[in-house]
């Protein structure tokens, strides 16, 4: 199939050696060279789709994102643009990381933004737990040991992800290694010039992130290094007992998730869990490498 990116097309399934859209006349093949194969799903700010890339001998997959936001306000599309730009931008500086989608390609077509980045077969930690059921506390360790170093790559950066959740991350299929998606709502930690003259907390003009995932200081605007230990927490659970966050009861005086009556761990990795968790963000862990040492 090849698939029309124009979001007003009625019916953009086509065949798929077709070279425009039988539906609203749109060229199908982007930049004379990615074929559309099909959607991938919706994000906040953008779609995903699968691609071919037919300028390579291999005629590689691909994956193609559409600047796309949910509103056209124009505050909503300036906001948008920043976040795609900077998603883009983010994946260059990370460069080759082996768990994270290689930057491909960024441009304007049609008047419309677009991002490639490497594609990754496989299910999400989303798909994975449905389907299969909740994971072992093992599962969940191991998850954590091979994640916790990825958000400390490049600490020169000291980016603050900002939407760690089950969906953006992907258990590649051709070698069960786990890969992090979703870096459009990145922000960099301010540095210490930064901290000495404002606030040590890093400010953001957008509440962005997935309520339930994000801590209550990120739906605040003011995310820190320690709101990705707290989304990673969360992720944590969702494996353990595969319920949403919001499906899982909270103390109403405090906001704090009440999880424990829905796992069934150990007590040292529960003390893990309860720290990665806690509401206040001088009582979370500030750092990868103390998570690492208490999973020790």
């Amino acid at each position: 199939m090849s698939y029309c990116l124009n979001p007003l097309c009625p019916h953009p399934e086509n065949p798929s050696r077709s070279d425009v859209c039988l539906s609203c006349g749109q060229k199908l093949l982007l930049c004379d060279r990615y074929r559309i194969m099909q959607p991938l799903g919706l994000e906040q700010f953008s779609a995903k789709f699968l691609a071919i890339d037919e300028s390579l001998p291999g005629r590689g997959f691909c994956v193609i994102k559409q600047l796309r936001p949910s509103t056209t306000t124009p505050a909503a599309s300036q906001m948008a643009r920043q976040l795609f730009q900077h998603e883009a931008m983010t994946l260059g500086k990370i460069g080759n990381h082996p768990q994270v989608p290689r930057l491909l390609d960024y441009f304007v077509a049609n008047q419309q933004f677009y991002l490639c980045h490497e594609y990754a077969a496989g299910l999400t930690l989303q798909e994975e737990v449905k389907q299969n059921g909740s994971y072992s506390e093992a599962e969940v360790k191991h998850f954590l040991m091979e994640n916790l170093p990825v958000l400390e790559y490049d600490p020169s950066q000291q980016l603050i992800r900002r939407d760690i959740k089950p969906a953006h991350v992907i258990r590649r299929a051709q070698d069960g290694k786990l890969m992090l998606t979703g870096f459009g709502l990145v922000k960099n930690q301010p540095n210490q010039n930064q901290a000495n003259n404002f606030s040590p907390i890093a400010l953001t003009a957008y509440a962005v992130g997935t309520p339930g995932f994000a801590p209550p200081e990120q739906m605040a605007l003011r995310p820190v290094y320690a709101s990705d230990i707290y989304a990673l927490g969360v992720t944590c659970i969702y494996l353990l007992c595969a319920k949403s966050p919001e499906d899982l009861a909270h103390n109403p005086s405090t906001g704090e998730m009440l999880w424990q009556s829905n796992v069934q761990v150990s007590q040292d990795f529960a003390e893990v869990l309860r720290k990665m968790l806690q509401i206040s963000v001088c009582d979370r862990y500030q750092n990868v490498s103390d998570i690492i040492a208490a999973l020790n």
